[in-house]
């Protein structure tokens, strides 16, 4: 009986030594020891990818943005700022998900086949409004001109970035809506146009949060 207890007391000791030393090592140790690598060696991925304008925090570079004008009385949904650069649809999970206009309670995407017919019908409402939005006096867009990004949402529903194809789309509208010459519209976006990763790896993008900052930052000294 003794015995029994003796080695009851002592495997129970044991495992309590192995809980203690594995929840400092795995719970304290290790967790700071990877938060200290990655504040050392990569500061802004660790924090988030931060984006900061006026020496504030405006956003993360993973996420996107809405750039909407406020509603109007009986809207249900907002008509976009025209004078700012437009990302990507924000159908997200669809009308009926929490994580409609970018909110970040979930994120997901519509899980509509290339067949539904309310797939087909967001495609072809975000269709005409692009070309309606971004034609001008002096430009027109062709169906043809619209590419896919401009069109469909990202699996996420939170893509923070676009093809350069539609960023060269929206730039005759943002010169105008701003008052800004054409070519330094185009030479923005060139600017904010990141390449392939690696130079061959992936397709070329323009993060839309980052272009709008630099457009404030450009119309302010126009």
């Amino acid at each position: 009986m003794n015995n029994s207890v003796t080695n009851t007391a002592r495997l129970l000791w044991a495992g309590l030594r192995a809980l203690l030393v594995l929840t400092v090592v795995t719970g304290i140790l290790y967790p700071l020891a990877v938060t200290g690598v990655a504040q050392g060696l990569f500061p802004g991925k660790a924090n988030g990818s931060e984006i900061k304008a006026d020496g504030r925090v405006v956003g993360s570079s993973l996420i996107g943005q809405a750039y909407n004008l406020p509603l109007k009385k009986g809207q249900e949904t907002p008509e976009p700022d025209l004078k700012w650069f437009q990302g990507r649809p924000q159908n997200g999970l669809g009308t009926n998900s929490v994580n409609t206009q970018y909110k970040l309670i979930l994120s997901g995407a519509t899980n509509r086949s290339g067949d539904n017919a309310d797939l087909i019908k967001w495609v072809k409402d975000a269709k005409a409004a692009v070309i309606k939005d971004n034609s001008t006096a002096d430009y027109k867009v062709k169906p043809s001109d619209v590419p896919a990004d401009a069109v469909t949402s990202s699996g996420s529903g939170l893509d923070p970035d676009i093809s350069p194809e539609y960023a060269d789309l929206q730039v005759q509208r943002i010169a105008e809506k701003n008052g800004l010459p054409v070519a330094q519209v185009q030479k923005l976006v060139r600017e904010h146009t990141d390449g392939r990763f690696l130079g061959f790896m992936g397709e070329p993008t323009v993060n839309v949060l980052e272009l709008n900052i630099a457009l404030t930052e450009l119309v302010a000294r126009s």
